[in-house]
């Protein structure tokens, strides 16, 4: 009997239009208002008006109105939008960058942004995000550097990074990222990762002398263990070791 009523009522939901369905990337191209009334370069960029219009409608706040100038089907004029001959065709252009570094806003990352399959940079450093790092990210195949440091994020690692095969910068700094920071990160082939001011909580990784990093900063998380200068666990190519200020031990190694 419940569940006969229950089917009743989603049936009468769905008729009156009080329940929205939310559809998958790849299925819900056209609901962003106006998208089928523009023209576009190409399917590319048509995407990224798709992506950054779902993104400005979760933006909470933009004291210096930085996404006011986000309409129109000419994406790459917009604020913060960078746009570059794609690397599959040099006659169509794509977004190719993302930067919105100290513009102050506040909102979190729709999945939407996993349509910025071109993008190679994405740079949101001193702003209010908030929320976690949408899975969808793990389209993003060309990402070389990611930036999300001075914000508002929280939750776990965001282990969407560990599948970006060309990620080189990692920039997670002064957030409230907890828990442990996976092993895999250290295997993978990075030149920069700043973790610190999070409330990471992890010991000494077993591998980190597989990392080519050549700058890692651990500082201010709960570090158990310590670095010491001459480590031989590290390898020459590591510059710079800030492990300063880590509940469990202090050490800076070059």
């Amino acid at each position: 009997m419940r569940r006969s009523y229950l089917l009743v009522l989603l049936t009468l939901l769905l008729s009156t239009g009080l329940l929205r369905v939310t559809l998958s990337i790849g299925e819900n191209d056209n609901n962003i208002d106006g998208v089928n009334n523009l023209v576009f370069e190409n399917p590319s960029l048509r995407k990224a008006y798709i992506a950054l219009q779902a993104w400005k409608a979760v933006i909470f706040s933009d004291p210096f109105n930085f996404t006011t100038n986000w309409a129109g089907a000419a994406v790459c004029s917009y604020n913060g939008v960078f746009c570059a001959p794609s690397l599959a065709n040099s006659s169509n252009r794509v977004v190719a960058g993302i930067d919105l570094n100290h513009a102050d806003i506040a909102g979190y990352l729709p999945p939407e942004l996993g349509l910025f399959t071109d993008l190679g940079l994405f740079h949101v450093n001193s702003n209010r995000f908030f929320g976690t790092v949408p899975k969808t990210f793990k389209k993003l195949r060309l990402l070389h550097e990611l930036d999300l440091s001075n914000n508002r994020f929280v939750g776990p690692f965001p282990r969407v990074v560990l599948s970006l095969p060309v990620l080189k910068f990692l920039d997670l700094r002064f957030n409230e990222f907890e828990g442990s920071i996976p092993v895999k990160l250290f295997d993978k082939d990075l030149d920069a990762v700043f973790l610190n001011n999070n409330r990471f909580k992890f010991g000494i990784p077993p591998n980190l002398g597989n990392s080519p990093v050549s700058v890692l900063v651990l500082a201010n998380n709960s570090l158990d263990g310590l670095v010491k200068s001459g480590d031989t666990k590290l390898k020459k190519g590591l510059i710079e070791l800030f492990t300063a200020n880590n509940g469990g031990g202090d050490g800076a190694g070059q």
